[in-house]
């Protein structure tokens, strides 16, 4: 048998495909038609120009060739000692022939082009366009993964619609491999969640509110950046397909955990903590993705899960001297903790001062602390994994799956209702303006109340009003029909005009909130319902904008955002200082004070307990601040240390 000419490895297989189309078509059925060469060996499973995609834009090889095109011709049986020698590198069948005899069979059929090369080792067919990559080009596939690997020949596999696929069969498609085999991995992700896990134990109180919080919380956002800045760097993925963290997200996270360090009320800190975490898992998102506001706010505990199983899926493809390395990194850490172990109680016991600066910087060791490191290096390292996977693999954009809106409510459809509940709002607030201005005597003489009663029993019955309002707006808004400029104006006037009527009704659930914490005092639960109100109010004006722009996409976000910067205002107005301010001043007026009741308070209030005489004064101070044994450096915050002072 002749020898097979060699490749030219220069052309890719978009160069072959207009090749073989640039060719003249030979007249005559029985014309001899020139021999195909040996297909060029790619650079990598799928070739150096194939585009890398996300897991939502995978699709399964379409079915049938389309109309028009030549169909894939199964390549003869061969000798086998033409088997046996005429592979070349780039084939890894390791039993297809590079002999085409049915290149003939398909030119005596009347194909005039040639059989070219297809991804399918051992198949014969017109190369029409390219699968998707999977993974770059440093993590690659192999086939001790159990995947298929476009360029090899597997065994019969089933593919997604569960019909048998083979190559060479242009009836089924090829399987498309796991989410977690598809995502780079990139170097770094595990030493970056080690660490995140490590600060975390080591530094998080979780009893209180303290400067641990703020450490753990920049230590995960350096991790985490620098393994993608890194990542992005070396990818050969196009800029503009790059994932964008949210850096604004990213700062408003790390200002929510610095409260802590600030603030020692722990409910406060509490609703930090946990806007924090939204707000980190929207900075890890960036974009908008096509699965929701809602799943963006919790996309990071998630993926957590499947971080686990791609870290774990990447690590088996690993082979040779990279598990060596990762082994001798741990075994060094190891031993560096070992000898840690044996010379700082040597040293401690040697010098009473050093033994002194060991017994503040190293927590007592017993089970309940070492439960605590072991959760917290399990939490933060987990959601490190997730961050980390998600900024591999980012969610598909809300651009690229946004269908268009189904607007199927007519204008009488929809303006029955909302004209009738704005009749009634309307209705409501004219006697809420006759009560207000008939004043006490009124509301007696109609309701047998004290005005202070009549504020307290309606306010909850109106901040739910103002709650459910807007299930009645947006769902309008986005199904209403807009063909004609007639049904634009009827839909901006009616919403409009049913949300200017309950921002009057918040300003008088407000109204109605302060003379009740005037008749009855002031509390954190009342101030926070107050503040839940002024809130709704912004919500509202966003909701008008929505409105006369007929447009929604921006409005999940920015409401959002309208959220954390209200809690980031609430934290720095001092809450439970205010709240303690406001009763000291009806105690000066003649009223009771509730000394129980600011007793349960943090040290936040000892600014403003000057005002209360001695005794007083100094049995509230003992009783809101900590033993000097009971902080610890990870713990420290300003408000408890001025309360010690």
């Amino acid at each position: 048998m002749p020898e097979e000419p060699t490749p030219d490895r220069t052309r890719t297989p978009e160069q072959v495909v207009s090749a073989a189309h640039d060719r003249p078509a030979r007249s005559g059925a029985s014309s001899e038609p020139e021999r195909a060469g040996t297909p060029p060996a790619l650079d990598g499973p799928l070739g150096p120009d194939v585009p890398e995609v996300s897991d939502d834009q995978v699709t399964s090889a379409p079915a049938s060739p389309a109309a028009g095109e030549a169909k894939p011709v199964a390549p003869q049986p061969c000798s086998s000692a033409d088997t046996a020698g005429g592979n070349d590198v780039g084939d890894t069948t390791g039993g297809a022939s590079n002999d085409f005899p049915a290149a003939g069979a398909s030119a005596a059929a009347g194909h005039s082009d040639p059989p070219v090369w297809s991804r399918n080792a051992g198949t014969a067919a017109v190369v029409t366009a390219d699968p998707p990559r999977w993974g770059s080009k440093d993590d690659r596939l192999t086939a001790g993964s159990g995947a298929w690997l476009p360029g090899q020949a597997p065994g019969p596999q089933h593919s997604r619609s569960g019909r048998q696929w083979a190559p060479g069969d242009p009836g089924s498609a090829p399987p498309v491999p796991p989410r977690r085999r598809r995502v780079v991995y990139p170097a770094g992700v595990l030493p970056a969640a080690g660490v995140a896990g490590l600060v975390a134990a080591a530094t998080v109180p979780l009893d209180r509110p303290g400067i641990g919080w703020l450490l753990a919380g920049s230590v995960t956002a350096v991790a985490v950046g620098t393994v993608h800045r890194r990542a992005a760097v070396r990818s050969d993925t196009p800029a503009e397909r790059r994932i964008r963290p949210g850096r604004w997200w990213a700062a408003a996270a790390l200002a929510l955990l610095a409260v802590g360090t600030f603030r020692a009320a722990g409910w406060l800190f509490v609703l930090c903590v946990i806007a924090a975490a939204v707000c980190g898992s929207l900075a890890v998102v960036g974009r908008p993705s096509a699965r929701g506001v809602f799943h963006d706010a919790i996309a990071v505990p998630l993926a957590s899960a499947g971080a686990l199983a791609w870290v774990y899926a990447a690590q088996g493809r690993r082979q040779g001297s990279t598990g060596a390395r990762h082994w001798r990194l741990g075994t060094s850490v190891v031993a560096t903790v070992v000898l840690l172990a044996v010379f700082v109680p040597l040293l401690a016991g040697a010098d009473a001062t050093f033994a002194a600066i060991v017994a503040g910087l190293v927590p007592r060791m017993d089970a309940a602390t070492t439960t605590r490191w072991i959760v917290l290096f399990l939490l933060a390292g987990t959601a490190t994994l997730g961050a980390l996977y998600l900024l591999a693999g980012p969610l598909a954009p809300a651009e690229a799956q946004r269908a268009p809106a189904k607007r199927t409510l007519a204008r009488l459809e929809w303006a029955l209702p909302v004209g009738a509940l704005t009749v009634l709002f309307a209705s409501f607030l004219s006697a809420q303006l006759v009560a207000l201005f008939g004043g006490d005597d009124y509301v007696q003489r109609t309701a047998g109340l004290t005005y202070a009663d009549y504020a307290r029993s309606g306010f909850w019955q109106l901040a739910a009003v103002t709650l459910l309002t807007p299930a009645v707006i947006l769902p309008v808004l986005h199904r209403a029909t807009r063909d004609s400029a007639t049904d634009r104006i009827w839909l901006r006037g009616l919403l409009c005009t049913i949300s200017g009527l309950t921002l009057v009704i918040i300003a008088s659930a407000l109204g109605r909130m302060w003379t009740y914490q005037q008749a009855y005092g002031f509390t954190v639960l009342r101030l926070l319902v107050g503040t839940c109100e002024l809130w709704l109010g912004v919500v509202y004006l966003l909701v008008i904008v929505a409105v006369l722009r007929l447009e929604t996409a921006w409005l999940p976000r920015t409401t959002l955002a309208t959220a954390v910067i209200a809690l980031l205002l609430l934290a720095v107005a001092n809450p439970e200082a205010l709240v303690a301010s406001e009763n000291i001043d009806r105690w000066q007026r003649g009223e009771d004070l509730d000394v129980d009741y600011l007793s349960g308070l943090s040290a936040d209030i000892v600014p403003v307990l000057d005002r209360l005489p001695a005794p007083i004064r100094l049995d509230l101070r003992q009783r809101l601040t900590h033993g000097p044994d009971d902080e610890t450096w990870n713990s420290w915050n300003l408000a408890r240390m001025r309360a010690g002072e």
